[in-house]
């Protein structure tokens, strides 16, 4: 008997590289890349310790997935990840041709949603898995952040 996962199952998987991407002081957003149900990728931010923009999890996620894959198109393909993504990660996953994007928290100010950046026409997008678990961890590290300086 196969196992099959679902959506919230993977999400916690991202979340504990957004946890990760929390102890080390980065904005805690986590991302993994799924293919027939096996986890290929796991990435976090990494923009303050690489010094790099475009060091988000998204991007980490797809040069890693790629990487496994053996090639830059990750058709049949799921990125699991903590917060909605942002115009620069919505367009590398347009041109990865990833065939879905599950997100846990909406970003109403930066997301590719509000930004009305497209995505690839064959992408399905699905938004608010376990959507409360990673608004409170991006708030509480912006809260512990203030309480820093």
């Amino acid at each position: 008997m196969d196992l099959v996962y679902d959506d919230s199952y993977y999400m916690k998987k991202a979340l504990q590289e957004a946890e990760l991407a929390f102890e080390k002081g980065e904005v805690p957003i986590g991302a993994i890349i799924v293919v027939n149900d096996r986890i290929i990728a796991r990435a976090h931010n990494l923009t303050e310790q690489l010094t790099d923009v475009t060091a988000h999890a998204e991007m980490q996620a797809i040069t890693a997935a790629s990487n496994f894959l053996g090639g830059k198109y990750l058709q049949n393909c799921t990125l699991y990840v903590t917060l909605e993504p942002c115009q620069m990660c919505a367009g590398a996953l347009y041109w990865s041709q990833i065939s879905k994007i599950v997100y846990a928290a909406e970003d109403p100010h930066r997301g590719c949603g509000a930004m009305g950046t497209k995505l690839h026409p064959k992408t399905e997008i699905l938004g608010g898995v376990l959507e409360k678990e990673a608004s409170n961890l991006l708030k509480r590290f912006f809260i512990e952040r203030r309480n820093l300086n």
